[in-house]
């Protein structure tokens, strides 16, 4: 019996010198390319980018190799531009309404190496891609009613000393192009009154939470009227553009600047926009805007930044019900804060989408 205790405890013990094997030091995962281009609910990044009439903005899209191992090679990743996938994904979420469909970004408004090397002993670069957000002639702005977005792939060949990730949100980063300026973004319209004139008392009042506005150069945005948005059919053709100015106003609030409004549709066959020059009680009425800024009072990092439009117009929507003219009157003030985290250095990154 002790002779067997023997034996085993000897053989328990060999088993116990036997060297192991440190798979922590072996690549569990492939290595593989892939863009680090999170997509929203729709399918695609937005990308944001400071407005330059002239010029480029750079955006810089980063590229990983994946694995739970440092990269021991120099990596060189290609990536081109991907004509179908767009295709796909529109028709996924938009069917035939083409109107509302992801367009993609003409060849004149962007610039990008075709290759990007990720050195031995990194896991990540960057893709730097240059808009010209001006066209090539700097005096061709995109019109931002439309959704540009700029889709890309990365290629997969034999020959290349990396793979590519396989699925499609790695592989593939569909860029949705978004130009800000010092006013662009999502402002508060619970203050805003939208009234349908002749509709029963109670009855014609709208009111939207939030209107989105869009870039047309680095002093002027434009909104959609009333209760349109980018979701519908026929928003191009009721956008009231609105620039702002550093000229005072008399009569207003301390600090008070002008705002210039228009249309590009105007007059009785389009939405005979009006800017209403009285208020409500007959007073004469000029648009304005009021900014200020604070840093946060817990937060000694953040700042935030104020704007507030107070504006009057009237509008026809000749669309809704062919061969009647719905008349609008809009009236009230928007507001947005902007919070920026002053420890970012980027500015796209710095303030708090």
């Amino acid at each position: 019996m002790n002779k067997l205790y023997i034996i085993f405890l000897v053989a328990t013990t060999a088993l116990g010198c036997v060297s192991c094997n440190n798979e922590w030091e072996d690549e569990q995962f492939y290595q593989m390319a892939s863009f680090k281009a999170q997509p929203n609910a729709q399918g695609v990044t937005t990308t944001y980018v400071r407005y330059v009439s002239e010029g480029t903005r750079q955006y810089k899209l980063p590229i990983i190799i994946s694995g739970s191992t440092m990269n021991s090679s120099n990596r060189d990743v290609h990536v081109v531009v991907d004509n179908d996938t767009l295709e796909t994904l529109n028709y996924e979420h938009y069917g035939e309404r083409e109107e509302l469909y992801f367009q993609q970004m003409p060849a004149d408004y962007y610039s990008f190496p075709e290759t990007v090397t990720v050195q031995a002993g990194e896991c990540q670069t960057v893709l730097p891609i240059d808009f010209k957000l001006g066209g090539a002639d700097n005096q061709t702005p995109l019109d931002q009613a439309d959704k540009w977005v700029l889709p890309l792939t990365i290629v997969d060949d034999e020959s290349y000393n990396y793979t590519a990730n396989p699925r499609k949100y790695y592989r593939k980063a569909l860029l949705r192009f978004t130009p800000f300026n010092d006013y662009s973004g999502t402002y508060d319209g619970t203050q805003l009154r939208i009234t349908m004139e002749g509709a029963p008392s109670g009855e014609g009042n709208l009111q939207i939470n939030e209107h989105r506005s869009f870039v047309v150069d680095e002093n002027t945005i434009f909104f959609y009227m009333g209760h349109r948005d980018i979701d519908y059919l026929d928003r191009k053709l009721y956008k009231v553009f609105v620039e702002f100015t550093d000229e005072d106003v008399e009569g207003a609030q301390i600090g008070a600047k002008k705002l210039n409004l228009w249309t590009d549709n105007p007059g009785t066959q389009g939405n005979n926009f009006t800017i209403l020059t009285e208020d409500d009680n007959g007073d004469p009425f000029q648009a304005y805007y009021t900014k200020w800024e604070e840093m946060d009072a817990t937060k000694p990092y953040m700042k935030h930044i104020y704007i507030i439009l107070y504006i009057r117009y009237a509008y026809e929507d000749y669309t809704t019900a062919p061969g009647v003219r719905l008349k609008y009157t809009v009236s009230g003030s928007l507001s947005m804060q902007r919070d920026l985290n002053t420890l970012i250095p980027d500015e796209d990154q710095q303030i708090q989408w």
